[in-house]
């Protein structure tokens, strides 16, 4: 338990940022999260599905997990990223090119928006695809050094590491849950069943 869980008696549960003003004193000062904390908090609570990983083995049985407990053994997986289906060559994913064919989509992504907890995605990732015409169900593979702060720095990252040629169709995914669990908010929104494995770089 953290120091600041004993002071102020927080169950574990409980996050810090819960904790408002009015409870903590008018003086103390606002209590700021660890970015990758707030993002994962923030993930959650769009219903992203969260699994962290120490090295690419763990991501390799992590990915194996997944397709085990939704029973995709047999399911073609989307894989438009080159350098991404060279990397996730030794697993066992039937990987196809053809968007009709596949029961899910195995990518990469821009950056991680703390937050708010969404996906920042691009032409890199999805080409000129929309995410409408793309599987609803995601496998992103993502790395602790892509959690920025805000949208605006995500986008800042992308100029800056694409001078010669900036990425089009930047769009993000906020929204992981199935239509039926969606509030009003989300309401047009196109919502993925999302599974994020996220590699320790740092």
């Amino acid at each position: 338990m953290s120091l600041f869980r004993k002071i102020f008696g927080l169950k574990p549960d409980q996050s810090e940022e819960e904790v408002k003003s009015s409870d903590r004193g008018k003086y103390m000062p606002e209590i700021k999260l660890p970015i990758d904390e707030k993002f994962t908090i923030n993930f959650k609570g769009n219903g992203g599905k969260f699994l962290y990983c120490e090295n690419l083995n763990e991501i390799f049985q992590n990915l194996q997990n997944i397709i085990e407990e939704n029973n995709w053994e047999d399911k073609e997986t989307l894989v438009l990223d080159e350098n991404l289906k060279d990397k996730f060559k030794k697993t066992n994913l039937q990987s196809t090119s053809k968007i009709s064919d596949a029961t899910l989509f195995l990518t990469t992504c821009e950056n991680l928006i703390a937050n708010d907890g969404s996906l920042l995605i691009s032409s890199k990732q999805i080409f000129e695809k929309k995410l409408p015409e793309l599987p609803v169900n995601f496998i992103v593979f993502a790395t602790t050094s892509q959690i920025v702060e805000n949208i605006g720095e995500g986008l800042r990252g992308i100029k800056s590491k694409n001078r010669q040629k900036i990425p089009t169709n930047i769009t993000t995914i906020k929204h992981f849950k199935s239509n039926d669990e969606k509030d009003f908010l989300s309401y047009g929104s196109s919502a993925k069943n999302l599974y994020l494995l996220l590699l320790e770089d740092l």
